[in-house]
């Protein structure tokens, strides 16, 4: 998952971006001049357009062309980094995100910041217990601050109506919040300030917005939504995303690790069939089809998507027989099946709506067939989960950045499959988010 900040001012994208830092995203900050670094390594970016004092105009401008950098770079969360003073034109810095995002996105702006100071209570921003308009800020010399009342600030600014939900409506709950800025949609109201005094308080209201799904959200704050927002969001895909495990080995050891699998993810199975595969006639690419269809199917309800040739009970492909049969080598029939398991596992991350969080693949052919038919250039290496059970990630094609665990037939106990699998759910979070 990749997140994009518009900010004002380059301080402000830097604050964001280090509270992203310390929930484990990988952030930078760019200004809008400049092309977002071409890095597999961040998922949040954060671009100055530094245009707190500029004319309308210019405002525009600069946030139009963040926002094509964001596309470009295939940003899925769109936020917008706010003033902690509310200083700057807001509304027209808001209007223009939400023009970009889309003509039914909805703003939620929640000026609160209260590891500084600043707390939002029936639509007032108070700064240490004093209202903003009250402050120094009040006197700033290009556009001082005269009231502290945030949604008659942003309308002023905005072509949009603004609405305001209380505190008594945070404070209620998840779901009853979650209400509330539906019924505030529901009126055509595309920008909603929602009062906030705590953190807690801050993360209750994103995770009420990641509970209206149809609905492209647009934090607009000082920061601490943004943070929330984005972890409740990756949360939410996370939860959703798939890890395929393909497995072509047939020794007996692996049909403990399967069976181990099936019984801890209760999943289900797609069973290849070896001898379909193990040929060079057109049955090949007719069981390829079969069981994408059939996995397509099955992703929509196991969370672990096991593709395998190996099935409980059944007998054991004489291969040199069927070698004898195509008038080929063994070895040839042998390429055929893991190159069809690897076809399989391609064409279901391609065409799969899932996120997919990462791939263990057992053996070290179905592992060279998975690069091969994915046009990778190889894996990066990054860790081991067991003895002779490699953690790393797809180099190039198709899938760059994918996350693997690549582990040999006879290799571990009945645990190791399963235990792999855990590993890839919890070593790469935020990159199962993003395929």
């Amino acid at each position: 998952m990749k997140i994009g900040i518009v900010a004002d001012d380059l301080t402000g994208a830097n604050a964001t971006g280090v509270r992203l830092s310390k929930q484990g995203f990988s952030a930078a900050t760019v200004v809008y001049r400049e092309r977002i670094p071409d890095s597999h390594e961040l998922d949040a970016v954060c671009i100055d357009t530094d245009t707190r004092y500029q004319k309308d105009e210019v405002i525009v401008r600069r946030i139009k062309k963040a926002m094509e950098s964001f596309r470009e770079w295939d940003a899925k969360v769109f936020c917008k980094r706010i003033d902690s003073t509310i200083r700057g034109n807001i509304g027209l810095e808001i209007d223009t995100v939400l023009d970009e995002v889309g003509a039914n996105s909805v703003s939620v702006v929640v000026a609160s910041f209260p590891d500084s100071g600043r707390i939002s209570s029936g639509g007032y921003l108070l700064v240490d217990s004093i209202p903003v308009q009250e402050t120094d800020v009040a006197k700033d010399p290009v556009r001082p601050i005269t009231q502290s009342y945030i949604p008659e600030i942003i309308q002023k600014q905005s072509k949009h109506t603004v609405a305001h939900i209380g505190l008594d409506k945070v404070l209620s709950g998840i779901d009853p919040l979650k209400t509330a800025l539906e019924a505030e949609i529901d009126k055509g109201h595309r920008i909603i300030v929602v009062d906030a005094v705590t953190d807690e308080e801050i993360e209750t209201i994103a995770e009420a917005m990641v509970l209206i799904p149809d609905i492209p959200m647009v934090p607009a704050d000082p920061g601490p939504l943004t943070v929330a927002y984005s972890k409740a969001y990756l949360n939410q895909l996370v939860s959703q995303s798939k890890v395929i495990v393909t497995v072509g080995s047939v020794t007996t050891l692996t049909g403990r690790q399967l069976a181990y699998l099936k019984d801890k993810t209760n999943s289900n199975p797609v069973y290849v069939s070896a001898e379909k595969l193990a040929t060079l006639n057109g049955s090949w690419e007719v069981e390829v089809q079969r069981a994408v269809e059939e996995a397509l199917e099955r992703i929509k309800e196991d969370d672990v998507l096991i593709i395998t040739t190996h099935k409980e009970g059944t007998n054991i492909l004489d291969l040199k027989a069927k070698a004898v049969l195509e008038d080929t080598t063994q070895d040839a029939l042998a390429k055929r099946i893991t190159d069809g398991l690897a076809k399989i596992t391609r064409i279901v991350m391609e065409r799969t709506s899932y996120s997919i969080q990462g791939c263990f693949t057992s053996g070290g052919d179905v592992t060279a067939s998975l690069c091969a038919v994915s046009m990778a250039n190889g894996i990066k290496l990054e860790d081991e989960v067991l003895p002779l059970a490699a953690y790393g990630t797809m180099i190039g094609g198709h899938f760059p950045g994918l996350p693997m665990v690549t582990k040999g037939g006879m290799v571990g106990d009945r645990k190791s499959i399963y235990d792999s699998v855990k590993f890839l759910r919890t070593k790469n979070t935020r990159r199962g988010a993003t395929t």
